[in-house]
């Protein structure tokens, strides 16, 4: 069976939104985006290319295809782990919005969408990845959907933006089996769904 993994970028308080730029999502009225770009360095590079490199497939939200098909399909370098994988390997995007989706290998999810991605969990194959999408995220998060959470923990706070784990997300527990830190201070956490949280008294 195939793991659903979801790589993200956070600030400390958790924000998601724009990690890449001032224009990737102003949505809501965010004017901060671009905030992970002062702590880019050659580690960051070498781990998104491992993750790149085990991917059968992507799932990605509306906003995150948009983005990702605006950039990637103009850069044709072979040798890059994650334009060739993005522009040759099936892309699921879940929207209720767009009408066709053109980026080479794309399927377009418009009806249940965590329906739809149990099936793809149960094909065979490594892993389909999300990148991004908070949105989508959230609603598979909500339907235990999710095998593996890759999140960037950057060291900076925002006070304001959309987080990953909102309020009203479902408790959960997680197991940490992997953490690295880039030179720039980055902490790469790796955790795996551990049921739901257990509670005590001190």
């Amino acid at each position: 069976m195939a793991e659903i993994t979801l790589t993200t970028f956070l600030t400390l308080d958790g924000v998601m939104q724009a990690p890449g730029g001032p224009s990737e999502d102003p949505s809501d009225g965010f004017d901060l985006g671009g905030w992970l770009v002062p702590y880019a360095d050659d580690e960051t590079g070498r781990y998104v290319a491992e993750w790149f490199s085990a991917a059968d497939g992507f799932l990605l939200g509306r906003r995150t295809y948009e983005i990702f098909a605006s950039y990637w399909p103009l850069q044709t370098d072979e040798n890059n782990p994650v334009a060739s994988g993005l522009n040759r390997l099936p892309k699921y995007v879940a929207s209720t919005t767009l009408d066709k989706a053109e980026w080479n290998n794309s399927t377009l999810i418009a009806g249940d969408v965590p329906e739809a991605v149990a099936e793809l969990r149960k094909k065979p194959g490594r892993e389909i990845q999300i990148h991004g999408s908070g949105r989508l995220a959230q609603s598979l998060m909500a339907h235990d959907l999710i095998d593996e959470y890759r999140l960037w923990i950057y060291p900076v706070v925002l006070g304001k933006g959309r987080r990953l784990f909102a309020d009203g997300a479902v408790p959960a527990a997680m197991k940490l089996v992997d953490h690295k830190l880039t030179s720039t201070g980055v902490a790469v956490h790796v955790y795996r769904p551990a049921g739901r949280p257990t509670f005590g008294s001190f």
